[in-house]
């Protein structure tokens, strides 16, 4: 039996070991990173090209657009989702009206075409509408259920009258002041940003209700109680509450107001002041002058 030569051409192709390159690919085979990369990144990549080719071109483009708009025209011109009415509630004849002025909606329209959210920031936007929420009922409605301000106060400024709710914020303008003569009225520098303090002392005032003429903030600082005749009571900047009640037992033990006073200074807590009007100190200087005379006699 004659030797193998190793070298030998022909004895090399019929060697039946692997050859380096085969032997490479079966062991990046077995690599899960490049099965993985072969199996899956390969083919996306490829589709990926492919898709960026064909979008690439401005007619294939149009096209793809053109469908897809013709399947939402299709879905959102069903008869489920268009809106036939509006409905409010909750919200006055006044406030309904405004509301259906800033949403000039012409129905039917489709539901996909309705932002609810936008129509929520200007519906809020209203004086009148503390709160508003919004929602599309099944039959085609869209409800609109709103909380209106509740009128508190007449603030008096510049501009006119306007209302003003517990907390200060603006309800609407008021023509005249005999639309509403439930409704105190405050007035001066700030009163707009004090309502919660002049609604205690309104409540206070109880028994002045039938003199009460409105409440005036003085210097941004503190309120004069107005009363009719003329007469004000002037409050101290701290312990307003409590010094008008002290007023109040006042009048009601000596009746105190009902004199000729032009106005009760509490300013200075523990020295109030009394001022009498003009023609009753005058009309005091005379009884004097005239008992003194008779003391004379």
């Amino acid at each position: 039996m004659q030797p193998v030569d190793a070298h030998d051409p022909q004895m090399a192709r019929l060697d039946p070991s692997a050859s380096r390159l085969k032997y490479r690919i079966e062991r990046l085979m077995l690599t899960p990173l490049f099965r993985f990369a072969l199996r899956v990144v390969l083919p996306f990549s490829l589709c990926l090209g492919g898709g960026a080719l064909w979008f690439s071109m401005d007619e294939n483009r149009e096209a793809f657009n053109g469908m897809i708009a013709e399947i939402r025209e299709t879905i959102e011109s069903r008869p489920e989702f268009q809106v036939k009415l509006m409905a409010i509630d909750g919200a006055s004849a006044g406030v309904a009206e405004d509301i259906r002025a800033i949403l000039p909606i012409d129905f039917p329209v489709s539901s996909f075409d309705l932002d609810l959210e936008r129509m929520h920031d200007a519906i809020i936007e209203l004086d009148a509408v503390k709160k508003a929420q919004l929602r599309i009922k099944q039959g085609g409605t869209l409800q609109i259920d709103i909380t209106e301000r509740k009128p508190a106060v007449l603030w008096r400024h510049d501009g006119g009258l306007e209302m003003l709710d517990a907390k200060g914020f603006v309800v609407g303008p008021l023509p005249t002041r005999f639309d509403r003569p439930d409704l105190p009225v405050i007035a001066g520098e700030g009163a707009e940003r004090a309502v919660p303090e002049a609604l205690e002392l309104v409540a206070v005032a109880g028994p002045l209700s039938g003199r009460l003429r409105g409440l005036e903030r003085m210097g941004g600082r503190r309120w004069d109680v107005v009363l009719d005749r003329d007469q004000r009571i002037l409050l101290p900047e701290f312990g307003a509450v409590t010094a008008l009640e002290r007023t109040i037992a006042m009048d009601e033990a000596v009746e105190m107001l009902s004199r000729d006073l032009a106005a009760v200074d509490l300013r200075l807590p523990h020295r109030p002041t009394i001022r009498m009007k003009e023609n009753a100190v005058q009309e005091l200087l005379r009884i004097k002058a005239l008992e003194a005379g008779g003391d004379q006699r």
